[in-house]
């Protein structure tokens, strides 16, 4: 028997860029082939599942439930924290184009 749920419908999704280590991966990929459901969902049912177990988490949640997904410029700094400023490169300076275009 599986510890993940049937698919339920009307949820509404978002999309989350995440990585994962290569066993975790396998894994993720090899139980949602088991269950016959996509990777998404198998998240989806593990965040559930693992999270509802997590009775001080769930207290906590109760008395805060505003939202903590980042807003997007906010992600946008921190991505940029971490790989530095944009570098702009002086006109010309850049690898050489081919301006013209192959006719038959």
């Amino acid at each position: 028997m599986s510890v993940i749920k049937p698919r339920t419908r009307g949820k509404r999704l978002v999309r989350h860029r995440t990585r994962l280590d290569q066993e975790t991966n396998e894994t993720l990929y090899a139980y949602a082939q088991f269950l016959g459901e996509s990777p998404e969902y198998v998240l989806n049912q593990v965040i559930d599942t693992v999270l509802a177990k997590d009775k001080d988490f769930v207290t906590w949640r109760t008395e805060h439930p505003d939202s903590y997904v980042p807003r997007p410029a906010a992600l946008r700094g921190a991505a940029q924290r971490r790989t530095g400023p944009e570098r702009v490169m002086p006109a010309g300076s850049g690898p050489a184009r081919s301006t013209s275009s192959a006719t038959s």
